[in-house]
């Protein structure tokens, strides 16, 4: 295998090679790639903190030529994901390599041999850990930094992967609209009609932050019950969903958070974050000890957000709420001084989302793609 070999990551000095590898990859030669922060990384991937270990597991490997490190996977199995849609999958996330087939073959079997051992027949990827975290490699798009919880990579990936008889299995996209394409004065005067029609029948209102653990508890019921149908979704336990909202509370704009009702029943839910990747990348990875303080003078640039969740319980999809969350998230947003909002990620045969985002002036900005191979 052209000198190349597999080491399990056993111990904390084979951990930290397998957090600090992308560095190898990327810096000097990717400008739009965001650095992650070292500590959070760590984090992720301990087996004691991560709340996905509860109901999964996970192995890493690094890739090895001449002793130097030159890729890494992890192979995964999500047991709720696989009890939930009765599927047989194995997963495989946090992949870097090389622009060299043979690493790539490597590391592939590593996590097909992991997840095979385990009666797992199909291995689908890139997906780190569960769909609430980075999912997808990037294979449209380049231009760009990515946004705040959405990944970035080389354009050869896509090709090492499909050399290795990976085969699509879904395309999640990425929809961008500014504030010089965005119909507001149009959006209003059609919500406005659709409000007089059903009256006092919906109310849309900001989260409140003093009561941060019942408005937590709120949102992952109704996010449960709205995303149940949605292709590789699995309910977030509670244990997860405080996780993240412990991760995500110290960069929530609540004035871009809302919880919708219909009749008075709590049935929608929207997160917009502000675009914490553009002040993130300054830090290269590090907070201490001036990362910190860079992450908070460039915050005050911030000029984009990303719509991470938006959605309505199936029971209320045609009410009018979802057209409501937008206009509020577009008209808070603008007030704040941002620029720019993606939407990302919506699956690519999900035509109600799409044709809704391109009604209001979004144009397709970067597509992101799943992939499997069977291992049986």
């Amino acid at each position: 295998m052209s000198g190349v070999s597999i080491r399990s990551v056993e111990g904390r000095r084979d951990l930290e090679a397998f957090v600090r590898l992308p560095w190898s990859i990327y810096k000097g030669r990717y400008a739009h790639w965001v650095p992650p922060l070292l500590s959070e990384e760590r984090k992720r991937l301990d087996r004691r903190r991560n709340p996905f270990f509860e109901h999964g597991a996970a192995a890493y490997f690094l890739a090895l030529r001449e002793g130097r490190a030159v890729g890494r996977i992890a192979a995964i199995e999500n047991r709720a994901h696989n009890e939930f849609h009765g599927d047989r999958l194995g997963f495989f996330g946090f992949f870097e390599s090389i622009d060299d087939l043979a690493v790539a073959r490597s590391l592939v079997e590593a996590a097909a041999e992991w997840c095979r051992a385990r009666g797992l027949t199909v291995l689908r990827g890139p997906a780190n850990f569960s769909s609430n975290e980075m999912w997808g490699l990037l294979v449209a798009g380049f231009d760009d930094p990515p946004a705040v919880l959405m990944p970035y990579n080389p354009r050869y990936y896509a090709p090492l992967l499909e050399s290795l008889r990976f085969t699509k299995a879904k395309d999640l996209l990425a929809y961008r609209v500014t504030r010089e394409t965005f119909p507001l004065d149009r959006l209003k005067a059609v919500l406005d009609r659709v409000l007089s029609r059903v009256g006092e029948r919906l109310r849309v209102r900001t989260v409140n932050m003093r009561r941060f653990e019942e408005e937590v508890r709120l949102i992952r019921d109704i996010y449960n019950a709205a995303w149940e149908r949605n292709w590789g979704f699995v309910p977030m336990t509670e244990a997860e969903i405080r996780h993240m909202a412990r991760e995500l509370k110290p960069v929530v704009d609540p004035d871009l958070v809302f919880i919708g009702y219909v009749d008075g029943e709590p049935a929608g839910f929207a997160l917009a974050l502000p675009d914490v990747n553009q002040a993130i990348r300054h830090a290269r990875g590090r907070l201490w000890p001036l990362g910190l303080v860079k992450i908070l003078w460039h915050m005050r640039r911030i000029d984009r957000i990303r719509i991470l969740t938006l959605g309505v319980k199936p029971e209320h999809r045609r009410t009018g709420l979802d057209g409501l969350f937008y206009r509020q998230i577009f008209a808070n947003g603008a007030a704040k001084g941002y620029t720019t909002a993606e939407s990302s990620w919506i699956l690519e045969d999900n035509l109600a989302m799409r044709q809704a985002l391109e009604k209001i002036g979004s144009e397709l900005h970067k597509t992101y793609r799943l992939y499997d191979l069977p291992i049986a």
